[in-house]
């Protein structure tokens, strides 16, 4: 049985991602894009609890449904994922520790939700569900 199609902007860390043969091949990590533009860059696949993700390209996503990514190519031939150097922007205005602390612990835009370790082991064992 097979879900309908959905937009780029619902995929969740942790979604299962598949072949073009329907294997679990592993789950998303990070989805990389620009929502306000709706601009899809791709995502950052992980195919074990300690591996390092992959980065597969929008243009690799061949299909999106309910918590599941497909994709067209193989996840080994993918290069390796490398985390995007945070944003800076420059203000006029001093900021305070408070204030600089928050902008340096929020994600830039061009990502979303990293999943954080014990989730991370904790989906992969099954013992929490997906969002």
């Amino acid at each position: 049985m097979s879900s309908d199609p959905v937009s780029w902007l619902l995929i969740e860390p942790g979604w299962t991602v598949v072949d073009d043969g329907g294997n679990d091949i592993g789950r998303v990590e990070e989805v990389a894009g620009d929502s306000t533009h709706d601009i899809f860059s791709g995502l950052a696949v992980s195919s074990g609890m300690f591996s390092h993700p992959r980065f597969v390209p929008a243009e690799q996503v061949s299909e999106i449904t309910q918590g599941r990514v497909r994709i067209a190519s193989a996840l080994d031939r993918l290069d390796e994922y490398r985390e995007p150097p945070p944003s800076e922007q420059l203000s006029a205005e001093p900021a305070g520790l408070g204030a600089r602390i928050e902008s340096d612990l929020a994600p830039p835009l061009a990502r979303r939700g990293r999943i954080p370790l014990l989730r991370r082991v904790l989906l992969w064992l099954g013992l929490v569900g997906r969002r």
